[in-house]
């Protein structure tokens, strides 16, 4: 139904192009003709026509856009964070309480040094050597 309603839509969208691009301007493009008296319709009568089918189109454009904005918000309603939560633990982790923070955690699932051993002194900072002139 959404994509027949999409085609529509682009049908509508062309020719209301086509009708605009139809219509007399006073400097702009202005393709339309209907300049002389003799044709099927008058200038005046074009103009009406064609002022018409603009606005037709318009109302159609409009609706179908109202429509297949209410459709694509129908398909996806709102959704909780909680729907998904579970109180399980992930697969791999057992139900003992995690360590401190988040490094000690990485270092005891690496299976690195215990979470508990200290840092290493920073080394000393070196003099800053002075500039000398010439």
């Amino acid at each position: 139904m959404q994509t027949v309603l999409i085609v529509v839509h682009l049908i509508i969208v062309l020719a209301l192009i086509g009708v605009v691009l139809l219509q007399r301007s006073e400097g702009g493009l202005g393709l339309g003709g209907g300049g002389g008296t003799q044709g099927f319709m008058t200038g005046r009568g074009q103009a009406n026509a064609l002022t018409r089918a603009t606005a037709i189109l318009a109302a159609l454009f409009f609706t179908t856009s109202m429509i297949l904005a209410i459709m694509s918000h129908r398909g996806a309603g709102p959704r909780s964070i909680f729907e998904g939560a579970s109180t399980k633990a992930p697969a791999g982790q057992t139900g003992a309480p995690p360590a401190g923070n988040v490094l000690d955690q990485l270092r005891q699932q690496q299976g690195d040094a215990p979470a508990t051993q200290t840092p290493a002194a920073p080394a000393a900072p070196a003099a800053p050597a002075a500039p000398q002139s010439r």
